[in-house]
């Protein structure tokens, strides 16, 4: 085989012209510590706080602490492959999600990768998971209604577009339940909805998930998952990732509701990184600025004035307390941020009163802003009457003689409070709610056995949409309850409550 000078030198020609180089410039540091989900990173002097940083496995990082002669950061996935000494590199980007309108329908984790088996999610954009709350003058008063659907919130404990309404109570008290309701109930609203869960078993939240498909609910939902078996950092960046996913559409002038369950898992989940970050430790453990922690989240929470697109995010935060103690260090921190709270109560529950709603402790500091007109007059004699027939009731346990005054407030606070009872995932239209709240405070209800007022209610509603489907149509498109509009409304009551 003999070897041609000239072809060697027009294959290297070649050769050069087809080289192109790019020259990679990248700070990086070195691993000299890994475990329990946290790295100590030497060598990365311009690091910024809140950064991506990529390890050589391929695992990437946030950088929480900037100390002087090092960083911690926590890892976003498997530490395994981590070894000490290997190189850490800067990528110059804060953490960041995928968001837009390819994510409707779909179940996906903290950094917005799917875990549904539905192949890849399409989006063009995507936003850093912390942003700074829109100021005062950035927003507008809360007063169009974000109705749940469930009669006792509707009437006694309103939400409004661009409320933080906390839902908090024991474990097993229904507060899952009624934000599910609540996404079930913006169908044909133009509501967008996003479920957060954090630190829930994966078999929860897929039966939360089969839930909203079989209503129907999926097509204008997201579901956001850092499961009890992820890290403590995917815990804690969940409730950021699925906030940035609605102020997509919120900056887009449309309404978001989303729910964070829950956000006691949450505080938990920051307690350890922070505990493993060497940060000193506060009351019950927890770090100084576990307050920050949940305000600078639930402040993203607005209405926006019109000039600034017009959109909102409605928060539902969820609470979990132990043994109905509201006064602990993270429900009194969550209370003092939100615009109210919905409390539901371990004995009303068990007693079948269901939504297990304590109409004393709970409170909308919206209030009847965030109501229709028409629920507007009918509710607000329903709260004082409720709370009237409380305190007669826990009176009357010592058996005294009553007078008749006494024992009909008794047995209109028992009717009050059976049809204020409502099934799980049937949310009630807020038309139908104003005709069953204005046959309950105008007392059509007392000559009817408490056994059957849940089976009276569903005839009522039958008959008006059988033979005086107008009614609901005209309180649809009013909203309000004119004298014209009473006075047929009154006629159907007599009508039917006679028979």
């Amino acid at each position: 085989m003999t070897l041609r000078p000239d072809e060697i030198s027009s294959v290297i020609k070649k050769q050069i012209q087809a080289y192109s180089s790019q020259l990679d410039v990248s700070e990086a540091g070195s691993v000299i510590q890994v475990g329990d989900g946290i790295a100590r990173v030497y060598g990365l002097t311009s690091a910024m706080s809140g950064e991506l940083l990529e390890f050589y496995s391929g695992v990437r990082g946030i950088a929480l602490n900037l100390d002087e002669d090092s960083i911690g950061v926590v890892i976003l996935g498997p530490d395994s492959h981590i070894k000490e000494g290997e190189p850490v590199k800067r990528t110059g980007r804060i953490a960041e999600v995928p968001v837009g309108d390819g994510l409707l329908g779909r179940v996906v984790n903290p950094l917005g990768q799917p875990v549904d088996n539905k192949g890849p999610i399409a989006h063009t954009q995507t936003r850093q998971i912390e942003r700074i709350a829109p100021g005062v003058i950035m927003r507008q008063e809360v007063d169009t209604p974000l109705q749940t659907g469930i009669k006792a919130i509707d009437a006694m404990v309103p939400i409004g577009r661009g409320q933080r309404e906390l839902v908090i109570g024991d474990r097993q008290t229904g507060k899952t339940a009624i934000c599910i309701d609540t996404i079930i109930n913006q169908k044909g609203k133009g509501v967008l909805c996003i479920y957060v869960a954090i630190g829930q078993k994966i078999s929860t939240t897929a039966r939360i998930v089969n839930t909203l498909q079989e209503k129907g609910a999926m097509d204008y939902t997201t579901v956001v998952v850092a499961a009890a078996s992820d890290s403590s950092p995917m815990q804690y960046i969940a409730p950021y990732a699925g906030c940035a996913i609605g102020e997509e559409w919120m900056d887009a002038g449309k309404d978001v509701l989303i729910v964070y369950d829950d956000l006691s898992k949450h505080a938990v989940a920051y307690r350890a990184l922070s505990l493993l970050l060497r940060r000193p430790p506060g009351r019950e453990a927890f770090p100084g600025d576990v307050f920050y922690l949940h305000s600078r989240l639930l402040e993203r929470s607005a209405r926006m004035a019109d000039k600034h697109g017009g959109g909102s995010i409605t928060a539902l935060p969820i609470i979990e307390t132990q043994a109905g103690d509201i006064s602990a260090y993270i429900p009194t921190n969550v209370i003092s941020i939100t615009d109210g709270q919905i409390y539901l109560e371990t004995e009303l529950f068990n007693n079948g009163i269901r939504p297990a709603i304590n109409a004393g402790l709970s409170v909308s500091r919206v209030g009847g802003a965030a109501q229709i007109k028409a629920m507007k007059k009918l509710a607000g004699p329903l709260r004082v009457e409720l709370a009237q027939y409380r305190e007669l009731a826990a009176f009357t346990q010592f058996g005294s003689d009553l007078s008749k005054d006494t024992l009909d407030r008794l047995r209109h606070g028992e009717r009050i409070v059976e049809t204020l009872k409502q099934p799980q995932y049937e949310p009630m239209p807020v038309e139908q709610q104003v005709l069953i709240l204005y046959a309950l405070t105008h007392k059509y209800f007392s000559g009817v056995n408490v056994e059957s007022i849940q089976s009276t209610q569903r005839e009522f509603l039958a008959f008006i949409a059988d033979r005086h489907a107008n009614i609901i149509d005209e309180l649809n498109a009013k909203r309000d309850i004119s004298a014209e509009l009473e006075a047929k409304i009154k006629a159907v009551c007599d009508e039917f409550f006679k028979k």
